[in-house]
């Protein structure tokens, strides 16, 4: 199979010009915020291992929440985003880009900090990407050309499917072979192709066993020194969750209306948010410690269709920004703002505050996993307050959700298999 990665290119915007990016920006969609997989500055659509891109602007100010609590507001630059998940190595993909679209994304980055024409542009994207802290993907292995391959196939075979097919009457065995002549018969005129997985690079093997089994054996070899420390950790934590100061005002008409915009214009929509760690060494320690947890369950337990118990998460990413001083969180998901976020707080309300909680301003937790997100106005109002605009997104697929994908795959899996019971024909039918 093919492993997924990301790039999260990040930059100043160098004084002056955030006006004229974002007249660049504006240019690139269709729709607001919705990218244009044909324009002439970076044509998306070109490039066949991208599965999401964005661009955004990432300015401070959600960092005004610290002065309302007396504490020092770091003057910090606004960046431009620019982040992308892919098939394969990310910077086979941006060497890709540059490659097909080196003019564009000159004129982009143009207007950032340091950036100078003459710079090879490839080394500079690769010296400005950001380590990702900890990744998700909602189904590892699985690559934008099978997307394609197999909503191709369901759609024509379920355009041959008759809809008396749950009646009694129907022979599901003689349908079934049917459908599998129709296809092997465009196949053979070189349509409806379904190419085989490639295989899985030797490195990543190697290396995703050495992760699975590394982390586990440091805690292991770690447990009594943790065992030690637990009660002091678990002191310190309390401290600071009755001392930390709570911060949800209802955030403003205009803003929400901003960024209600930009949303439901495909049955996917991304999300991008920005905010401080709270401050001292305690929480910025926990929060690192608490993310490479959850990149190792990301990557081993959770890259097979689900994310705890959410199951409309296509890619998410979080992000140290600062010198650790705030965390960017990005996502790619399926439904309605509302709905993914009545997703988090019904089913892994205490997988937010893990992490979120070490942010400034967070609903108030208990024991690092109880409340905090199961305030649902305190939460919802945070997290509106800490989004941010997304100026271009990107989805290779418009139209399909991830339980359109997880339907095609068992659809593909269907044909490929060989010998079927008369009820197993059947259920297969019943997936077109």
């Amino acid at each position: 199979m093919t492993p997924q990665s990301h790039f999260v290119v990040v930059a100043a915007i160098a004084p002056g010009r955030e006006a004229g990016l974002r007249k660049l920006l504006a240019a690139m969609t269709l729709a607001p915020g919705v990218a244009d997989p044909v324009n002439p500055v970076l044509p998306f659509g070109a490039f066949e291992r991208l599965h999401f891109a964005r661009f955004a602007v990432l300015g401070d100010a959600t960092m005004a929440d610290l002065e309302v609590f007396g504490l020092p507001r770091p003057k910090l630059p606004t960046y431009l985003l620019f982040m992308g998940d892919c098939d394969g190595a990310a910077e086979a993909q941006l060497a890709e880009l540059v490659q097909r679209a080196g003019e564009g994304l000159r004129r982009i980055f143009s207007h950032c900090r340091g950036f100078d024409l003459r710079d090879d542009l490839l080394d500079w994207l690769i010296e400005h990407d950001r380590p990702v802290a900890a990744p998700y993907v909602n189904r590892i292995g699985r690559t934008v050309r099978q997307i394609r391959e197999e909503s191709a196939l369901q759609r024509a075979l379920s355009a041959r499917v008759p809809r008396s097919v749950r009646d009694a009457a129907i022979d599901p065995q003689l349908l079934r072979r049917d459908l599998l002549n129709f296809v092997r018969t465009r196949q053979a005129a070189g349509e409806l192709l379904l190419t085989p997985p490639a295989p899985t690079p030797l490195g990543w093997w190697m290396g995703n066993t050495l992760h699975a089994f590394g982390l586990p054996m440091l805690a292991l070899l770690l447990s009594p020194l943790l065992l030690v420390a637990l009660p002091f950790v678990l002191v310190l934590l309390r401290r600071h969750e009755r001392a930390d100061p709570e911060y949800c005002p209802r955030p403003r008409a205009a803003a929400v209306s901003e960024m209600q915009e930009l949303e439901d214009h495909d049955l996917s929509n991304s999300f991008t948010a920005l905010g401080a760690v709270k401050p001292g060494w305690f929480r910025v320690g926990l929060v690192q410690v608490l993310l490479l947890a959850i990149a190792w369950a990301c990557r081993h337990v959770f890259g097979r269709g689900h994310l705890g118990r959410v199951r409309t998460i296509h890619f998410a990413h979080w992000v140290f920004l600062d010198n650790k001083l705030r965390v960017l969180f990005a996502s790619n998901y399926d439904g309605s703002h509302e709905a993914y976020m009545d997703d988090f707080i019904n089913k892994v309300a205490w997988g937010l505050n893990l992490v979120f909680s070490n942010g400034f301003g967070w609903p108030r937790t208990a024991w690092l996993i109880k409340e905090g997100a199961r305030r649902e106005l305190p939460f919802k109002h945070y997290q509106r307050g800490h989004q941010l605009p997304t100026q271009v997104w990107y989805k290779a697929y418009p139209g399909l959700t991830l339980s359109d994908m997880e339907n095609n795959r068992r659809i593909r899996e269907g044909f490929e298999r060989v010998g079927m019971s008369d009820a197993e024909a059947l259920a297969w039918l019943r997936l077109l």
